[in-house]
């Protein structure tokens, strides 16, 4: 049907004006003029460290008046294996201020990374007291890699073995270090240990650290830390843990001090072996402590 020559005019001139303005879609993360704009990124020219660089940061475009400091502070970082064979990487990343301070560390932990592969990802800041200082800039600060094969059993997952070993954070004071050694029985049949947890002591390219003498119990090392419970067998049930642990000083004197990031750990004789990294600093004293399994209290 023909339109009357009269309204032509009307029309084209709102056709005109609809192309100018656009088409707004409103989805999931737009509705409409009060939504807000994601947080500008900042390329950053890092260097990086041991294959780990942070490629970009994300800093909210909000005033630190109406959130807490740094919430949405987002660094994209990429990690790239140059070896031989699959690793896992344990990454610590630091948040400075304007200065260069830190503001906040970060840990996150990249598996199973292929030979020549590259993986990307995101770490948050996390949200900060009102008087920490703004976050805007980044960095690798230390990267630790295990053979994935090796590497902790992530969180809330259990081996084929049905046996979780992990290292905790452990403790300092006055030159005396402790780091527990945890074993969970996440498995369906029980478990049986008896002794000692078997250690190989290894640096930064996994190979074997000389030197050091690795002793039953830690009375030679320090009486401070309570006395170690007398080797026996200890069978865990389903859903039961054990601990043992590893006591050392850092005491430095004549010769070289000693570093150890990586302990590579057998529950016993057989066991499938767990790379952790608890770095022993053990100084020039060449002796590392280890308590024996006992069944930890529920």
């Amino acid at each position: 049907m023909r339109r009357p020559a009269s309204l032509l005019p009307v029309l084209a001139a709102t056709a005109l004006l609809l192309t100018a303005c656009g088409t707004e879609h409103t989805g999931p993360g737009n509705t409409g003029a009060d939504a807000a704009e994601p947080p500008p990124h900042t390329q950053v020219d890092d260097p990086g460290k041991d294959g780990v660089r942070i490629t970009s940061l994300s800093l909210p475009s909000v005033s630190a008046d109406s959130l807490p400091a740094d919430t949405g502070v987002l660094a994209t970082y990429e990690v790239t294996n140059n070896g031989s064979k699959s690793l896992t990487y344990s990454v610590l990343f630091t948040f400075m201020s304007s200065d260069g301070g830190a503001v906040t560390n970060q840990t996150t932990t990249v598996r199973d990374v292929g030979p020549g592969k590259t993986v990307r990802g995101t770490v948050r800041a996390g949200e900060l007291p009102p008087s920490a200082p703004r976050v805007t800039q980044a960095k690798v600060l230390e990267v630790t890699t295990v053979p994935a094969s090796e590497a902790p059993a992530e969180p809330g997952t259990c081996p084929a073995s049905g046996i979780r070993v992990s290292a905790d954070k452990g403790d300092a004071a006055m030159g005396l270090r402790v780091v527990g050694l945890h074993l969970d029985n996440c498995g369906k049949r029980d478990y049986t240990v008896d002794g000692y947890p078997l250690l190989e002591l290894l640096d930064d390219d996994l190979d074997p650290v000389d030197g050091i003498e690795i002793l039953d119990g830690s009375g030679d090392i320090t009486t401070g830390a309570g006395p170690d419970e007398p080797p026996r067998p200890v069978t865990l049930k389903p859903g039961e843990s054990a601990t043992a642990g590893l006591v050392w000083r850092n005491t430095t004197e004549a010769g070289t001090a000693v570093n150890v990031p990586h302990v590579r750990v057998r529950a016993k004789a057989g066991a499938d072996p767990v790379t952790v990294t608890p770095h022993l600093d053990l100084g020039t004293t060449g002796k590392l402590g280890v308590r024996p399994w006992e069944k930890a209290e529920r």
